[in-house]
Protein backbone atom coordinates (compact mmCIF):
# COMPACT_ATOMS: atom_id res chain seq x y z
CA UNK A 1 0.00 0.00 0.00
CA UNK A 2 1.43 3.37 -1.06
CA UNK A 3 1.84 5.79 1.85
CA UNK A 4 0.86 9.36 1.03
CA UNK A 5 3.28 12.06 2.18
CA UNK A 6 1.72 14.58 4.60
CA UNK A 7 2.97 17.47 2.42
CA UNK A 8 2.28 18.39 -1.21
CA UNK A 9 4.48 20.07 -3.77
CA UNK A 10 3.82 23.84 -4.17
CA UNK A 11 1.77 23.93 -0.94
CA UNK A 12 2.80 26.21 1.94
CA UNK A 13 3.01 25.32 5.64
CA UNK A 14 3.91 27.04 8.89
CA UNK A 15 6.72 25.11 10.56
CA UNK A 16 9.41 25.41 13.24
CA UNK A 17 12.98 24.51 12.32
CA UNK A 18 14.22 21.74 14.61
CA UNK A 19 17.77 21.04 13.47
CA UNK A 20 20.48 21.52 10.85
CA UNK A 21 21.65 18.78 8.50
CA UNK A 22 25.36 18.15 7.92
CA UNK A 23 24.85 20.17 4.70
CA UNK A 24 23.62 23.14 6.72
CA UNK A 25 19.96 22.91 5.72
CA UNK A 26 17.21 23.57 8.25
CA UNK A 27 15.00 20.59 9.14
CA UNK A 28 11.29 20.93 9.93
CA UNK A 29 8.86 18.03 10.37
CA UNK A 30 5.16 17.55 9.65
CA UNK A 31 3.87 14.29 11.12
CA UNK A 32 7.55 13.21 11.46
CA UNK A 33 8.02 13.79 7.72
CA UNK A 34 11.16 15.94 7.19
CA UNK A 35 11.30 19.06 5.06
CA UNK A 36 14.83 20.28 4.25
CA UNK A 37 14.95 24.06 3.94
CA UNK A 38 17.96 26.14 2.81
CA UNK A 39 18.99 29.17 4.88
CA UNK A 40 16.67 28.28 7.79
CA UNK A 41 18.07 27.97 11.33
CA UNK A 42 16.95 25.97 14.38
CA UNK A 43 14.27 27.67 16.46
CA UNK A 44 12.96 29.79 13.59
CA UNK A 45 9.29 29.76 12.63
CA UNK A 46 8.77 30.08 8.89
CA UNK A 47 6.23 29.74 6.16
CA UNK A 48 7.74 27.21 3.80
CA UNK A 49 6.74 26.34 0.24
CA UNK A 50 7.40 22.69 -0.60
CA UNK A 51 9.37 22.45 -3.84
CA UNK A 52 10.02 18.71 -4.10
CA UNK A 53 8.50 15.62 -2.46
CA UNK A 54 10.28 12.27 -2.25
CA UNK A 55 9.14 9.02 -0.62
CA UNK A 56 10.59 9.77 2.83
CA UNK A 57 11.50 13.47 2.79
CA UNK A 58 10.92 16.74 0.95
CA UNK A 59 12.58 20.06 0.12
CA UNK A 60 11.19 23.54 0.58
CA UNK A 61 12.11 27.20 0.52
CA UNK A 62 11.26 29.93 2.99
CA UNK A 63 8.46 32.20 1.82
CA UNK A 64 8.36 34.23 5.03
CA UNK A 65 10.19 34.33 8.37
CA UNK A 66 7.69 34.48 11.24
CA UNK A 67 10.50 34.56 13.83
CA UNK A 68 14.29 34.53 13.51
CA UNK A 69 17.08 32.84 15.44
CA UNK A 70 19.36 34.86 17.72
CA UNK A 71 22.20 33.12 15.82
CA UNK A 72 21.15 34.63 12.48
CA UNK A 73 23.42 37.31 11.03
CA UNK A 74 22.70 39.56 8.08
CA UNK A 75 24.32 38.19 4.94
CA UNK A 76 26.11 40.17 2.32
CA UNK A 77 25.68 38.68 -1.12
CA UNK A 78 22.93 36.09 -1.69
CA UNK A 79 24.99 34.72 -4.58
CA UNK A 80 27.40 33.20 -2.05
CA UNK A 81 24.60 31.03 -0.68
CA UNK A 82 23.09 30.26 -4.09
CA UNK A 83 26.41 28.95 -5.38
CA UNK A 84 27.42 27.13 -2.22
CA UNK A 85 30.53 29.28 -1.73
CA UNK A 86 29.41 30.32 1.76
CA UNK A 87 26.36 28.22 2.70
CA UNK A 88 26.63 29.12 6.42
CA UNK A 89 27.23 32.85 6.04
CA UNK A 90 23.85 33.55 7.67
CA UNK A 91 24.89 31.67 10.86
CA UNK A 92 26.89 33.53 13.56
CA UNK A 93 30.48 32.29 13.66
CA UNK A 94 30.38 30.93 17.23
CA UNK A 95 27.26 28.96 16.23
CA UNK A 96 29.10 27.65 13.14
CA UNK A 97 31.85 26.32 15.41
CA UNK A 98 29.31 24.61 17.67
CA UNK A 99 27.53 23.14 14.61
CA UNK A 100 30.81 21.59 13.48
CA UNK A 101 31.58 20.21 16.95
CA UNK A 102 28.09 18.74 17.14
CA UNK A 103 28.44 17.01 13.75
CA UNK A 104 31.22 14.84 15.15
CA UNK A 105 29.80 14.43 18.67
CA UNK A 106 26.33 13.43 17.45
CA UNK A 107 27.74 10.77 15.12
CA UNK A 108 29.86 9.36 17.96
CA UNK A 109 26.86 9.33 20.28
CA UNK A 110 25.00 7.10 17.82
CA UNK A 111 27.73 4.45 18.14
CA UNK A 112 28.99 2.46 21.10
CA UNK A 113 32.09 4.68 21.22
CA UNK A 114 32.34 6.90 24.28
CA UNK A 115 34.61 9.66 22.97
CA UNK A 116 34.52 13.35 23.81
CA UNK A 117 34.93 16.13 21.25
CA UNK A 118 36.62 19.39 22.19
CA UNK A 119 35.25 22.78 21.08
CA UNK A 120 36.11 23.60 17.47
CA UNK A 121 39.19 25.78 17.01
CA UNK A 122 38.11 28.75 14.92
CA UNK A 123 39.69 31.79 13.26
CA UNK A 124 39.98 35.35 14.52
CA UNK A 125 38.77 36.48 11.08
CA UNK A 126 36.70 33.73 9.42
CA UNK A 127 36.70 35.45 6.00
CA UNK A 128 39.15 35.96 3.12
CA UNK A 129 41.22 32.91 4.09
CA UNK A 130 41.49 30.87 0.88
CA UNK A 131 44.87 30.96 -0.88
CA UNK A 132 43.54 29.31 -4.05
CA UNK A 133 40.65 29.98 -6.44
CA UNK A 134 39.36 27.86 -9.32
CA UNK A 135 36.65 29.74 -11.16
CA UNK A 136 34.83 28.83 -14.37
CA UNK A 137 34.48 31.38 -17.18
CA UNK A 138 31.46 31.50 -19.45
CA UNK A 139 29.51 33.86 -21.69
CA UNK A 140 26.54 35.25 -19.72
CA UNK A 141 24.09 37.57 -21.48
CA UNK A 142 26.63 38.21 -24.23
CA UNK A 143 29.49 39.08 -21.85
CA UNK A 144 32.60 37.18 -20.75
CA UNK A 145 32.09 36.46 -17.02
CA UNK A 146 33.90 34.81 -14.13
CA UNK A 147 31.97 33.46 -11.17
CA UNK A 148 30.63 30.24 -9.76
CA UNK A 149 27.92 27.77 -10.66
CA UNK A 150 24.52 27.96 -9.04
CA UNK A 151 24.18 24.86 -6.84
CA UNK A 152 23.17 21.64 -8.65
CA UNK A 153 23.56 23.32 -12.07
CA UNK A 154 26.07 24.57 -14.61
CA UNK A 155 24.51 28.05 -14.71
CA UNK A 156 27.29 30.56 -14.05
CA UNK A 157 26.55 33.29 -11.49
CA UNK A 158 28.89 36.28 -12.05
CA UNK A 159 30.80 37.14 -8.85
CA UNK A 160 33.59 39.61 -8.03
CA UNK A 161 33.81 39.41 -4.21
CA UNK A 162 34.05 35.76 -3.14
CA UNK A 163 34.13 36.64 0.60
CA UNK A 164 36.17 33.60 1.67
CA UNK A 165 39.12 34.17 -0.69
CA UNK A 166 42.21 36.32 -0.22
CA UNK A 167 41.10 39.77 -1.55
CA UNK A 168 44.24 39.88 -3.71
CA UNK A 169 43.00 36.75 -5.47
CA UNK A 170 39.60 38.38 -6.09
CA UNK A 171 41.42 41.42 -7.49
CA UNK A 172 43.53 39.22 -9.80
CA UNK A 173 40.43 37.44 -11.15
CA UNK A 174 38.83 40.76 -12.10
CA UNK A 175 42.04 42.03 -13.75
CA UNK A 176 42.41 38.86 -15.83
CA UNK A 177 38.70 38.77 -16.69
CA UNK A 178 38.82 42.36 -17.96
CA UNK A 179 41.87 41.62 -20.10
CA UNK A 180 40.20 38.56 -21.61
CA UNK A 181 37.24 40.79 -22.43
CA UNK A 182 39.53 43.46 -23.89
CA UNK A 183 41.24 41.00 -26.24
CA UNK A 184 38.00 39.20 -27.12
CA UNK A 185 39.24 35.80 -25.96
CA UNK A 186 36.37 33.35 -26.30
CA UNK A 187 35.20 31.58 -23.12
CA UNK A 188 34.45 27.88 -23.10
CA UNK A 189 31.03 26.73 -24.28
CA UNK A 190 30.21 23.46 -22.55
CA UNK A 191 27.33 22.53 -24.85
CA UNK A 192 29.27 22.86 -28.12
CA UNK A 193 32.74 22.16 -26.66
CA UNK A 194 34.10 25.32 -28.26
CA UNK A 195 35.91 28.40 -26.99
CA UNK A 196 39.36 28.91 -25.51
CA UNK A 197 39.44 29.51 -21.74
CA UNK A 198 37.62 26.99 -19.55
CA UNK A 199 38.67 28.10 -16.06
CA UNK A 200 41.03 30.42 -14.24
CA UNK A 201 43.06 29.25 -11.28
CA UNK A 202 44.81 31.71 -8.99
CA UNK A 203 47.17 30.67 -6.18
CA UNK A 204 48.80 33.08 -3.71
CA UNK A 205 51.39 32.46 -1.04
CA UNK A 206 50.12 33.58 2.36
CA UNK A 207 53.63 34.45 3.60
CA UNK A 208 55.49 34.92 0.31
CA UNK A 209 52.72 36.90 -1.48
CA UNK A 210 53.89 35.20 -4.69
CA UNK A 211 50.95 34.80 -7.05
CA UNK A 212 50.32 32.29 -9.85
CA UNK A 213 47.82 32.84 -12.67
CA UNK A 214 46.82 29.66 -14.49
CA UNK A 215 44.72 29.73 -17.67
CA UNK A 216 42.99 26.37 -18.16
CA UNK A 217 42.30 26.18 -21.87
CA UNK A 218 40.50 23.89 -24.28
CA UNK A 219 42.96 24.86 -27.03
CA UNK A 220 46.69 24.36 -27.39
CA UNK A 221 47.11 28.04 -28.25
CA UNK A 222 46.14 30.97 -26.04
CA UNK A 223 45.54 33.98 -28.34
CA UNK A 224 47.16 37.35 -27.54
CA UNK A 225 49.40 35.62 -25.01
CA UNK A 226 52.21 38.21 -25.12
CA UNK A 227 49.78 41.07 -24.59
CA UNK A 228 48.06 39.22 -21.74
CA UNK A 229 51.35 38.48 -19.97
CA UNK A 230 52.58 42.08 -20.37
CA UNK A 231 49.39 43.62 -18.97
CA UNK A 232 48.91 41.09 -16.15
CA UNK A 233 52.45 41.60 -14.84
CA UNK A 234 52.11 45.40 -15.14
CA UNK A 235 48.84 45.49 -13.20
CA UNK A 236 49.67 42.69 -10.73
CA UNK A 237 53.34 43.02 -9.70
CA UNK A 238 53.03 40.10 -7.21
CA UNK A 239 52.52 37.66 -10.11
CA UNK A 240 55.65 35.51 -10.38
CA UNK A 241 54.18 32.68 -12.46
CA UNK A 242 51.75 32.55 -15.38
CA UNK A 243 50.93 29.06 -16.63
CA UNK A 244 48.68 27.61 -19.31
CA UNK A 245 47.14 24.25 -18.43
CA UNK A 246 45.66 22.46 -21.45
CA UNK A 247 42.53 20.34 -21.00
CA UNK A 248 40.96 19.31 -24.31
CA UNK A 249 38.85 16.48 -22.89
CA UNK A 250 35.06 16.46 -22.64
CA UNK A 251 35.07 16.16 -18.89
CA UNK A 252 34.13 17.90 -15.65
CA UNK A 253 37.70 17.40 -14.41
CA UNK A 254 39.13 20.91 -14.20
CA UNK A 255 42.85 20.42 -14.87
CA UNK A 256 44.53 18.75 -17.83
CA UNK A 257 47.91 16.99 -17.69
CA UNK A 258 49.97 19.45 -19.76
CA UNK A 259 51.33 22.75 -18.42
CA UNK A 260 53.13 25.50 -20.36
CA UNK A 261 54.93 28.24 -18.44
CA UNK A 262 54.08 31.57 -20.08
CA UNK A 263 55.93 33.79 -17.62
CA UNK A 264 58.23 33.41 -14.62
CA UNK A 265 58.55 30.17 -12.68
CA UNK A 266 56.61 26.91 -12.94
CA UNK A 267 55.92 27.06 -9.18
CA UNK A 268 55.32 29.59 -6.45
CA UNK A 269 56.65 29.14 -2.94
CA UNK A 270 55.12 29.59 0.48
CA UNK A 271 55.83 28.68 4.09
CA UNK A 272 54.02 26.44 6.54
CA UNK A 273 55.30 26.12 10.12
CA UNK A 274 58.49 27.80 8.94
CA UNK A 275 59.06 25.22 6.18
CA UNK A 276 59.26 26.25 2.52
CA UNK A 277 57.09 24.54 -0.10
CA UNK A 278 57.12 24.74 -3.89
CA UNK A 279 53.54 24.76 -5.21
CA UNK A 280 52.77 23.85 -8.83
CA UNK A 281 49.42 24.34 -10.62
CA UNK A 282 48.39 20.77 -9.80
CA UNK A 283 49.84 20.51 -6.27
CA UNK A 284 47.48 19.64 -3.44
CA UNK A 285 48.22 22.32 -0.84
CA UNK A 286 45.92 23.19 2.03
CA UNK A 287 43.85 26.28 1.14
CA UNK A 288 43.71 27.79 4.65
CA UNK A 289 47.32 28.26 5.82
CA UNK A 290 46.42 29.85 9.18
CA UNK A 291 44.29 26.89 10.27
CA UNK A 292 46.56 24.31 8.64
CA UNK A 293 49.38 25.42 10.91
CA UNK A 294 47.11 24.94 13.94
CA UNK A 295 46.00 21.52 12.62
CA UNK A 296 49.54 20.23 12.06
CA UNK A 297 50.83 21.60 15.37
CA UNK A 298 47.99 19.75 17.09
CA UNK A 299 48.82 16.51 15.32
CA UNK A 300 52.49 16.79 16.36
CA UNK A 301 51.65 17.74 19.96
CA UNK A 302 48.94 15.14 20.48
CA UNK A 303 51.06 12.27 19.24
CA UNK A 304 53.91 13.38 21.55
CA UNK A 305 56.90 13.11 19.19
CA UNK A 306 60.22 13.15 21.06
CA UNK A 307 62.69 12.88 18.15
CA UNK A 308 63.16 9.11 18.49
CA UNK A 309 60.13 7.91 16.50
CA UNK A 310 59.74 6.37 13.06
CA UNK A 311 56.68 7.84 11.30
CA UNK A 312 54.74 6.79 8.18
CA UNK A 313 52.66 9.45 6.40
CA UNK A 314 50.18 7.41 4.39
CA UNK A 315 48.73 10.21 2.21
CA UNK A 316 51.74 12.47 2.00
CA UNK A 317 50.88 14.60 -1.08
CA UNK A 318 53.66 17.18 -1.58
CA UNK A 319 54.98 16.41 1.90
CA UNK A 320 53.36 19.05 4.10
CA UNK A 321 52.67 16.80 7.12
CA UNK A 322 55.75 14.64 6.45
CA UNK A 323 58.12 17.61 6.61
CA UNK A 324 56.41 19.02 9.70
CA UNK A 325 56.74 15.63 11.44
CA UNK A 326 60.34 15.15 10.27
CA UNK A 327 61.52 18.07 12.39
CA UNK A 328 60.28 16.19 15.47
CA UNK A 329 60.95 12.52 14.52
CA UNK A 330 63.89 10.24 13.84
CA UNK A 331 62.73 9.06 10.40
CA UNK A 332 59.66 9.70 8.22
CA UNK A 333 58.39 7.61 5.31
CA UNK A 334 55.86 9.22 2.96
CA UNK A 335 53.73 7.41 0.41
CA UNK A 336 51.38 8.86 -2.19
CA UNK A 337 49.75 7.38 -5.29
CA UNK A 338 50.25 10.54 -7.40
CA UNK A 339 53.77 10.45 -8.88
CA UNK A 340 53.98 14.22 -9.53
CA UNK A 341 53.18 14.89 -5.87
CA UNK A 342 56.05 12.64 -4.77
CA UNK A 343 58.44 14.55 -7.04
CA UNK A 344 57.24 17.80 -5.42
CA UNK A 345 57.66 16.23 -1.97
CA UNK A 346 61.28 15.28 -2.71
CA UNK A 347 62.02 18.82 -3.90
CA UNK A 348 60.41 20.23 -0.76
CA UNK A 349 62.52 17.97 1.47
CA UNK A 350 65.67 19.21 -0.30
CA UNK A 351 64.56 22.84 0.00
CA UNK A 352 64.27 22.43 3.75
CA UNK A 353 67.48 20.38 4.15
CA UNK A 354 65.62 17.47 5.71
CA UNK A 355 67.47 14.21 5.16
CA UNK A 356 65.41 11.96 7.42
CA UNK A 357 62.53 11.52 4.93
CA UNK A 358 61.97 8.87 2.28
CA UNK A 359 59.15 9.38 -0.25
CA UNK A 360 57.74 6.61 -2.45
CA UNK A 361 54.99 6.32 -5.07
CA UNK A 362 52.28 3.71 -4.55
CA UNK A 363 49.10 2.72 -2.78
CA UNK A 364 49.64 3.23 0.92
CA UNK A 365 48.40 -0.24 1.91
CA UNK A 366 50.68 -1.95 -0.64
CA UNK A 367 53.71 0.10 0.34
CA UNK A 368 53.11 -0.53 4.06
CA UNK A 369 52.94 -4.28 3.40
CA UNK A 370 56.31 -4.03 1.58
CA UNK A 371 57.85 -2.01 4.40
CA UNK A 372 56.57 -4.49 6.97
CA UNK A 373 58.14 -7.40 5.06
CA UNK A 374 61.40 -5.43 5.02
CA UNK A 375 61.24 -5.20 8.82
CA UNK A 376 60.13 -1.59 9.21
CA UNK A 377 58.42 -0.97 12.56
CA UNK A 378 56.79 2.49 12.74
CA UNK A 379 55.94 4.11 16.04
CA UNK A 380 53.36 6.40 14.43
CA UNK A 381 51.24 6.22 11.27
CA UNK A 382 49.61 9.43 10.02
CA UNK A 383 46.56 9.28 7.75
CA UNK A 384 44.95 12.30 6.07
CA UNK A 385 42.50 10.67 3.64
CA UNK A 386 39.99 12.24 1.23
CA UNK A 387 36.30 12.54 2.20
CA UNK A 388 35.62 8.87 1.45
CA UNK A 389 37.89 7.95 4.36
CA UNK A 390 40.13 4.91 4.62
CA UNK A 391 39.83 1.66 2.70
CA UNK A 392 39.44 -1.35 5.00
CA UNK A 393 42.61 -2.75 3.39
CA UNK A 394 44.58 0.29 4.51
CA UNK A 395 43.37 -0.06 8.10
CA UNK A 396 44.35 -3.72 7.98
CA UNK A 397 47.83 -2.94 6.61
CA UNK A 398 48.36 -0.13 9.13
CA UNK A 399 47.34 -2.16 12.18
CA UNK A 400 49.41 -5.17 11.07
CA UNK A 401 52.47 -2.93 11.45
CA UNK A 402 51.42 -2.44 15.10
CA UNK A 403 52.34 1.24 15.50
CA UNK A 404 51.93 2.62 19.01
CA UNK A 405 49.75 5.43 17.67
CA UNK A 406 47.73 6.37 14.58
CA UNK A 407 47.04 10.05 13.90
CA UNK A 408 43.87 10.49 11.85
CA UNK A 409 43.40 13.91 10.21
CA UNK A 410 39.81 13.82 8.95
CA UNK A 411 37.79 16.06 6.64
CA UNK A 412 34.55 14.03 7.00
CA UNK A 413 33.02 13.19 10.41
CA UNK A 414 30.93 10.31 8.99
CA UNK A 415 33.89 8.38 7.58
CA UNK A 416 36.02 9.26 10.63
CA UNK A 417 33.50 7.63 12.99
CA UNK A 418 33.18 4.60 10.69
CA UNK A 419 36.97 4.19 10.55
CA UNK A 420 37.44 4.67 14.31
CA UNK A 421 35.08 1.71 14.79
CA UNK A 422 37.16 -0.35 12.33
CA UNK A 423 40.36 0.56 14.19
CA UNK A 424 38.63 -0.41 17.46
CA UNK A 425 38.00 -3.87 16.00
CA UNK A 426 41.78 -4.13 15.48
CA UNK A 427 42.60 -3.12 19.06
CA UNK A 428 43.13 0.65 18.64
CA UNK A 429 41.31 3.01 21.00
CA UNK A 430 40.81 6.77 21.18
CA UNK A 431 42.03 7.77 24.66
CA UNK A 432 41.90 11.56 24.30
CA UNK A 433 39.20 13.89 22.99
CA UNK A 434 38.88 14.55 19.25
CA UNK A 435 39.89 18.10 18.27
CA UNK A 436 37.91 19.77 15.45
CA UNK A 437 39.57 22.61 13.54
CA UNK A 438 37.62 24.98 11.31
CA UNK A 439 39.54 24.90 8.04
CA UNK A 440 36.61 26.19 5.98
CA UNK A 441 34.65 28.94 7.78
CA UNK A 442 31.26 29.86 6.29
CA UNK A 443 30.94 26.31 4.89
CA UNK A 444 29.69 23.04 6.41
CA UNK A 445 33.08 21.27 6.22
CA UNK A 446 35.01 20.39 9.37
CA UNK A 447 38.47 18.92 9.86
CA UNK A 448 39.62 17.16 13.00
CA UNK A 449 42.57 15.41 14.64
CA UNK A 450 42.06 12.03 16.32
CA UNK A 451 44.80 9.99 17.99
CA UNK A 452 44.30 6.22 18.28
CA UNK A 453 46.52 4.11 20.52
CA UNK A 454 47.22 0.40 20.54
CA UNK A 455 45.41 -1.11 23.50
Amino acid sequence: MKIKAPVEKNSTYEVTIEDLTYQGMGVAKIEDFPIFIAEALPGEKVTVKVTKVQKSFSFGRVEKWLSKSADRVETGDKKLTQTGIAPLQHLAYDAQLKFKHDQIQNLLNKTDLSIDVLPTIGMDDPTHYRNKAQVPVRMVNGQFETGFYRQHSHDLVPIEDYYIQDPKIDEAIVVVRDLLRKYHIEPFNEASHTGVVRNLMIRRGYYSNETMICFITRTQKLPMVDELVKEITAQLPEVTSIVQNINQAKTNVIMGKKNKVLFGKETISDKLLGLTFAISPTSFYQVNPVQTEKLYKLAIEQVGLSGKETVIDAYCGIGTISLAMAEHAKQVYGVEIVADAIEDAKVNAQKNHLNNIQFEVGKAEDKMAEWQQAGLKPDVIVVDPPRKGLAASLIESATKMQPKKVVYVSCNPATLVRDVQLFADQGYKVNQPIQPVDQFPQTTHVESVTVLERA
